[in-house]
């Protein structure tokens, strides 16, 4: 039985038989604390759970935790986990940045990375007529040049 049921069943006991609060609690097998218990009143999920999708998509980068800093700082008082309960629910997930288009055109086309910066660096060093250190191995010997 669930509590739900055991407190009707009290209830019942009560009011049919006139049994003390104390016996119909120890007949069904239930606290009486549990017996007296009032549940708090869910607050309208559907409103809280529009505002987080809302603000999510205004900030696709917030987390849950950045998003329920800005739902407090809106005057809406809700636990943090449930905010994260709800932030999963509705799928939601920060999304990952792009690559900056920058970085891809600083460098020749077709060229790794690490070649564009090295061809860079090398010729800047050459011209002020320095030797240079280059960061890459070949057969277990560091490469040097002037």
């Amino acid at each position: 039985m669930t509590p739900a049921q055991r407190r009707a069943a009290v209830e019942w006991l009560r009011e049919c038989y006139a049994f003390s609060e104390r016996r119909a609690c120890r007949l069904v097998g239930i606290g009486r604390t549990t017996v007296r218990y009032r549940g708090t009143l869910v607050t309208d999920e559907a409103a809280l759970r529009e505002r987080l999708r809302e603000l999510a998509t205004e900030r696709p980068r917030f987390g849950y935790r950045r998003l329920h800093a800005l739902l407090r700082r809106e005057g809406i008082v809700v636990n943090h986990k449930r905010v994260a309960r709800l932030y999963r629910a509705e799928d939601l997930a920060v999304r990952r940045r792009s690559p900056c288009p920058r970085d891809l055109l600083a460098r020749p086309a077709g060229a790794p990375i690490a070649q564009g910066a090295m061809e860079n660096g090398e010729a800047e060093m050459r011209a002020r007529n320095r030797r240079i250190r280059a960061h890459g191995h070949v057969r277990g010997a560091v490469i040097l040049a002037r």
